[in-house]
């Protein structure tokens, strides 16, 4: 659930169509929202595909620390699309398993707490993203190249970090909807086997 949320919400484009305007970016960077669309399908298109290997934005020129930055989410892209290939995998044989052997009701409670986890970092989200923000970067960077200078990595300027608080919560908004899609499928089985 949360690589197929991470891989949705890091491709979903109408999110940062909708921050352009909602954020004032064009106004802020002096760029019309065609410009910046543009240069967010480049960058988009380089952090999916592993065959492009030069992050070239026609309007944002980048310093060697913030491409190297890129590379380094570019290589984060690619591990959640492994692990979700594998997930996928593994789960459509578990679920056959435990439809197979009348046990889906004992997912049910699984899905039932666990979409607590979702709500209350969605919670932490909106009290203190920033330290949050702060936090996930220590996690998964083991460097600076995140602080961008704007300066000599514009981008930074184009890609606010409310965008950024955004997309977490479409992430974790994605996760919590599956955790209750689970849980009536779960339920309506676990009412089935009753009824039998």
């Amino acid at each position: 659930m949360l690589s197929l949320a991470v891989a949705i919400t890091i491709n979903f484009s109408p999110l940062y169509s909708f921050d352009i305007n909602y954020l004032n970016i064009a106004e802020y960077v002096d760029m019309p929202k065609e410009q910046l669309l543009i240069n967010y399908r480049i960058l988009l298109d380089y952090l999916n595909f592993p065959w492009i290997t030069q992050l070239n934005m026609p309007n944002f020129p980048s310093s060697a620390s913030g491409l190297y930055h890129f590379f380094e989410v570019k290589k984060l892209f690619m591990l959640d699309y492994i692990i979700l290939a594998i997930s996928v995998i593994c789960v459509f044989w578990f679920l056959r398993y435990m439809k197979r052997t009348n046990q889906y009701q004992k997912l049910n409670r699984y899905f039932k707490w666990g979409m607590l986890i979702p709500l209350a970092i969605l919670f932490a989200l909106l009290i203190s993203f920033d330290t949050l923000f702060v936090l996930f970067h220590q996690v998964f960077f083991n460097n600076d190249a995140w602080l961008f200078n704007p300066a000599t990595d514009s981008i930074i300027l184009a890609l606010p970090a409310e965008f950024f608080m955004h997309s977490f919560i479409l992430a974790f908004g994605l996760i919590e909807v599956f955790l209750l899609i689970g849980y009536f499928i779960t339920k309506k089985e676990s009412l089935f086997l009753v009824s039998e």
